[in-house]
């Protein structure tokens, strides 16, 4: 790293340039590098996916591929601490967008989580997450105290209550759910004791139990007996996790070859470009490309978790943390979802999974945590 950054060095004309030069030399590019790989391999298995299907979606998932680029690049260049500045009106801003959801939202799998503009189609919940980040890093930054108390608890988890119940009302249960993570990634490094932590864990079970028998519709109550019992009706509420189990086992060490699985080439598997993307990849490609896959989600997580270890403050630590936190939630969910240990819920899995809004929220994430890295020489 030291000779390179020295080569480059010399291509600098003046001292500014050659800082400069030197300071990007220094940034974890190998987060940038395992994304990118991620969405090739995400583009080629979406392919495979859809060439049964009506529509081939290489194509648009490459064009958002490419605004996902441009919105790292956006975030790379802003200033995460001016960023924060403005997080209460991004956060409010994502806020009214959760509410037009409900009003004039589109309705897909049973979930009504999606804005049509014009022939596109946006996720909110997507921003909302990105928005609640913001915020919480810069309300728990704020905090200069070794251990958080429990009302500054409180508002943090107000802050995050409010996306929950928003997008919980859209039926979108499985979407209200990724923003628990990041609360939990962010207390725990902003300071919290062992007793609230418990108390914490006994809340949770409560507020479960509460959704249980009082929130969740009946076909998400199917989801989750269907999980305890996967073999009680597999022609029906079982049938895409019997299927998604087919796909995984019968890829076997190597898999039987790009575009030759039966399973999604023959239909079988439902949702195979969106949430089921990785049972296809691991029919295709066998434990090696899932071997593959689950080393480059390890070097993202890896490289991210670096920029946090030698980040210069708080709010820049918390904000890693909090994209981290949602990144890593997303890679176990879904693909612990697809071999049945978890129940199925539309979570997609992280660059390789097809959709707008959620690749670029993404790469915008990216951005932000490459930034933040280049910025630990300047924000001192």
């Amino acid at each position: 790293m030291r000779s390179t950054s020295a080569k480059l060095t010399t291509l600098a004309t003046s001292p500014d340039e050659q800082v400069t030069v030197r300071h990007l030399a220094g940034v974890r590019w190998g987060l940038l590098a395992s994304a990118l790989l991620l969405a090739v391999v995400g583009l080629a298995t979406i392919h495979s996916a859809s060439s049964e299907l009506a529509l081939d979606y290489l194509p648009r998932q490459a064009l958002r591929i490419i605004l996902g680029l441009v919105a790292c690049a956006v975030a790379f260049s802003l200033d995460y601490q001016v960023l924060t500045k403005f997080a209460a009106p991004i956060y409010a801003g994502a806020m009214l967008l959760l509410i037009a959801v409900l009003m004039i939202g589109a309705e897909a799998g049973g979930a009504r989580s999606w804005l049509r503009v014009g022939a596109a189609q946006l996720q909110p919940s997507d921003l909302a997450k990105i928005a609640t980040i913001l915020l919480l890093a810069r309300y728990l930054a704020g905090i200069n105290r070794r251990f958080v108390r429990v009302p500054q608890i409180l508002t943090a988890c107000g802050i995050i209550g409010l996306p929950v119940l928003l997008v919980a009302l859209e039926r979108d249960l499985g979407g209200a759910a990724m923003f628990v993570p990041i609360l939990a990634g962010m207390l725990l490094v902003s300071g919290v004791k062992w007793r609230v932590l418990v108390a914490g864990a006994l809340v949770l079970l409560l507020a479960g139990a509460l959704l249980w028998n009082f929130a969740m519709l009946d076909y998400q109550r199917t989801r989750v007996k269907t999980f305890l019992s996967p073999g009680s009706d597999p022609l029906n509420t079982g049938y895409q996790l019997q299927q998604s189990k087919i796909a995984v086992g019968s890829g076997m060490l190597i898999g039987r070859g790009y575009m030759q699985g039966t399973q999604s080439q023959l239909r079988f598997l439902p949702a195979r470009h969106t949430d089921f993307i990785f049972a296809v990849l691991a029919e295709e490609w066998g434990f090696v490309g899932v071997l593959t896959v689950l080393a480059l989600f390890s070097s993202y997580a890896m490289n991210g978790f670096a920029v946090a270890l030698r980040a210069r403050d708080r709010t820049a630590i918390l904000l890693v943390v909090g994209f981290l936190s949602l990144f890593s939630f997303h890679v176990l969910y879904n693909t612990a979802m697809v071999v049945g240990l978890v129940p199925i819920t539309g979570i997609p899995l992280p660059f390789l999974s097809y959709g707008g809004s959620f690749i670029v929220a993404n790469f915008f994430a990216a951005g932000t945590i490459l930034g933040i890295d280049f910025r630990r020489y300047v924000n001192r």
